[in-house]
Parts: structure tokens; C-alpha cells; sequence
């Protein structure tokens, strides 16, 4: 059972927040459940369909605002969905201790935050297109690595975009809210293919995080500009990492 923590009550109040916080970039929140799911003492075993459970509704809100606001690029979109769904789904039915692909990550999420926190004050750079091939091969590995851990990926494909300049911060997140979902459908069909259970408890983490999900893509996608959210951004990533470094 999940509720029977004697701090359950400050893991609901926190919950709404880590969604907020991530849904405003296009992101599930994957990274930041899990990682408070564990500062709580959750049962193993059951993080990670439910953090891709969450992760499924909260990102779908996401991208709901985001397309809505005419941000979403489909041609981006394909270009690393295609291989990453199929890697998505092998990655989540493999059972193996992940805490070196975890340190690596956060490693990489690093290198990824330095950049952008260098990159605010430069002027906005041409949007280049994607080469099929490097969609393909990026997809494919943040696919199954997501799978592996139980996250959707955006954590990785955000700043990869932003990077090699492939969008803007909301096409970015437009884009990343989308693979995250389609990753955490793939993810969490590999967990029950190999009879995971998902707890009626986690419905109800659902409907909470929901409430922080709207409100933080809603402003994302209408109120807030590109720059602020560059800014969320490096500090989702920071406490990303933080996290898979540390818990």
C-alpha cells in the first residue's frame, strides 16, 4: 500500500508542485516522482509504473496546451518518436541495476545545463532541421534508456533540441511532451507485459498531480517567454540530476 507513510500528507502537498514545476517546460515529471517517491520510502517495485503512470497524464496535459498553442512540430516529432516507442518498450521489461546509466545521465544533464545557462543572453539562433538519421539514432537510445529507468525522456530530448538548435523552447516542449507520452505508453505496456501491477492507490496520485500539471503547462505554453522558461528548465535538469546522482 502506498499511503501508509506517517509523511503521506507532505508527499501529496509536494506531488502538484514537481508536476508544475516540470508541465511548464513539456515535461511528465518522471525523473522528479521518482525521486520523491523515494525520499518517501515508496515500495521498489512500484516507482516506476507509477511514475510512467503519472507521467502519462501529466505529459498529455502538457502537450494538450502546448498544441493548442500552436507550438508542435510533427516532422520533429516523428523523427525521434519512430525508433524510440519500440527501444522504449524493450528497455522497461529489462530488470538490471541501472545506477551506472543513472550517474551518467546526470553527468550529461550537467554539461546540458552549462550550456544553457551560457547561451541566455546570446541572440536567438537559426533553427536547423534534423537528419533523419540522427532523429533515428537519438530516439533509439533515449528510448530504451527512459524504458530502463521509467522516465519519458524529455529530460534528454529537451536540451538535446534546444542545443543543436532544432526549435525553440516551446516547440521544444511542445515536442518533448508528446514523445514523453508516447514513451511512457511503451514503457508502461513493457512493465504490465511482465506482470507489474499498478496500485488503485496511484489513480489517485494521478488526479493530484493533474491539478499542478494544468496550471504549470497552461502558463508555460501561454504566459511565460522563452527565456523564463530556459530558466525553469536548467533548474528541472539540476534537480534531475541531482537526483540521479543521489537517490
Amino acid at each position: 500500500m502506498m499511503f501508509h507513510s506517517e509523511h503521506i500528507w507532505l508527499f501529496l502537498l509536494i506531488l502538484p508542485v514537481v508536476a508544475l514545476l516540470y508541465a511548464s517546460v513539456g515535461h511528465g515529471g518522471a525523473s522528479g516522482y521518482l525521486a520523491l517517491m523515494a525520499l518517501f520510502s515508496f515500495a521498489p517495485e512500484m516507482m516506476r509504473p507509477t511514475a510512467l503512470l503519472l507521467n502519462l497524464f501529466v505529459a498529455g496535459i502538457a502537450f494538450y496546451h502546448y498544441y493548442k498553442a500552436g507550438y508542435f512540430n510533427k516532422k520533429l516529432f516523428i523523427s525521434f518518436a519512430l525508433s524510440s516507442i519500440p527501444f522504449s518498450f524493450a528497455g522497461s521489461m529489462i530488470e538490471i541495476d541501472a545506477g551506472l546509466y543513472k550517474k551518467t545521465l546526470g553527468v550529461l544533464l550537467l554539461f546540458a545545463i552549462l550550456k544553457l545557462l551560457y547561451d541566455f543572453g546570446n541572440k536567438k539562433p537559426q533553427v536547423r532541421k534534423v537528419r533523419l538519421w540522427q532523429g533515428l539514432l537519438l530516439g533509439a537510445f533515449i528510448g530504451f534508456f527512459s524504458g530502463l529507468i521509467g522516465i519519458g525522456g524529455g529530460i534528454i530530448l529537451t536540451p538535446i533540441i534546444l542545443l543543436f538548435h532544432w526549435g525553440d523552447m516551446k516547440s521544444a516542449a511542445a515536442v518533448s511532451a508528446l514523445f514523453i507520452w508516447v514513451n511512457s505508453g511503451a514503457g508502461l505496456i513493457g512493465q504490465l507485459s511482465i506482470g507489474v501491477e499498478i496500485s488503485r492507490e496511484a489513480f489517485v496520485l494521478v488526479g493530484i498531480a493533474l491539478i499542478g500539471g494544468f496550471i504549470g503547462s497552461y502558463f508555460g505554453s501561454k504566459r511565460l517567454n522563452n527565456s523564463v522558461l530556459r530558466y525553469i528548465l536548467a533548474l528541472v535538469l539540476t534537480l534531475a540530476s541531482i537526483k540521479l546522482f543521489f537517490i
